[in-house]
């Protein structure tokens, strides 16, 4: 096979969504390597998260309903199309409609975040429905997701390993640094999963010791108010800036000096890539899927999970040695258009969903 296009049924994409996050990004960007091959169903979600894949050429609709989710699929059974199912609502969706009417289906794991009762309740549902015959292939984002269902019981033959990736990156304007003052970034939803609060915890501290320290928290979530009262409360209300949802993150990219990602869980974080194709050096906690793109030392630095004062240990080095930083930036640009490439990636999904398909074959 050459190429995604090979395939002869289209692939419904199935997703309930609050925003435009990592697995939305991935989305996007998969769905654009093969133009005209993919749709996305929405199962719920705000109208400029469907203006933003329209105006990228994304056929996509909205049905927030459960019955009015299997009617549009039912309309276009005939079709045969191939789900592909992101996060718990998409899955138990799409599994209802490849039981129903004997469709291919293909989950997308993209990671768990079981930090409340109803979300660990998701993700022992999630991995029951992947046991099934109904779910004919589970694509994971990274070898600690396909190690954790394998280990639950979903069979290794129906598991695959397929990291993000980024498409070619546009030229750019070169990084410019002024050598007063550094610039560190934390970017995601702004809840305990992605760890904000750890965030603080490395640059509270860090920012006592060393006064050309300042950071900037990108992003928007249910512990905003929290947060921005402990920067205060801290006085480091001109040094931390909070400043929510934003869309060019290139911009932003260009200004950070180092990229801090203190989650608790993760999969493979698109911000992670988009760090490394942009040259910015990263931070990281060894968590998910990130030690599978991040080599300590070589292309990034890693802490144990939480280790807080490593985490900032790690940080400080970094921005005190910008020999140090200019190497790992070089070797992680290259380490991600090596494997975290996506027009490489795309064969591998174009195989999933041919032996997927064959799964269904009359």
């Amino acid at each position: 096979m050459n190429s995604p296009a090979a395939l002869a049924r289209p692939v419904l994409h199935l997703l309930g969504s609050g925003g435009f996050y990592g697995a939305e990004r991935m989305l996007l960007d998969h769905c654009l390597s093969a133009p005209g091959q993919h749709q996305v169903l929405f199962l719920g979600a705000p109208s400029e998260l469907l203006a933003r894949f329209r105006s990228a050429g994304v056929r996509c609709s909205n049905r927030p309903g459960l019955a009015a989710a299997l009617a549009f699929i039912g309309e276009r059974r005939s079709q045969r199309p191939l789900l592909n199912s992101h996060n718990f609502r998409g899955l138990l969706v799409a599994w209802l409609a490849a039981a129903i009417w004997r469709l291919a289906l293909v989950s997308t794991q993209h990671g768990f975040t079981p930090s409340s009762r109803k979300q660990r309740l998701y993700a022992w549902l999630t991995v029951q429905l992947c046991r099934t015959a109904v779910v004919d292939q589970v694509v994971c984002v990274a070898r600690s997701i396909a190690a954790l269902l394998q280990a639950a019981g979903v069979r290794r033959s129906k598991l695959a390993v397929i990291p993000n990736g980024l498409p070619e990156a546009a030229p750019g304007a070169a990084r410019e640094r002024s050598g007063t003052q550094w610039r560190v970034g934390y970017v995601g939803r702004l809840s305990a999963e992605k760890g904000p609060d750890l965030f603080l915890d490395t640059l509270i501290p860090l920012c006592a010791r060393q006064p050309r320290l300042t950071a900037v928290m990108i992003g928007d979530g249910p512990q905003r108010v929290a947060l921005q009262a402990r920067i205060e409360a801290a006085g480091l209300g001109e040094r931390i800036a909070l400043v929510g949802f934003q869309v060019d993150m290139a911009g932003w990219m260009n200004q950070l000096d180092a990229l801090v990602i203190s989650s608790r869980t993760e999969g493979t974080p698109m911000i992670l890539l988009e760090a490394m194709q942009q040259r910015v050096p990263v931070v990281a906690f060894a968590v998910g899927g990130i030690p599978d793109v991040i080599e300590h030392g070589r292309s990034g630095l890693l802490a144990a999970p939480l280790a807080v004062a490593e985490l900032a240990g790690h940080l400080e080095a970094l921005l005190l040695d910008p020999a140090q930083a200019a190497e790992l930036s070089a070797q992680a640009r290259q380490r991600q258009r090596q494997h975290h490439h996506l027009p490489s990636l795309a064969q591998h999904w174009a195989r999933v969903y041919l032996d997927a398909t064959l799964e269904t074959s009359p």
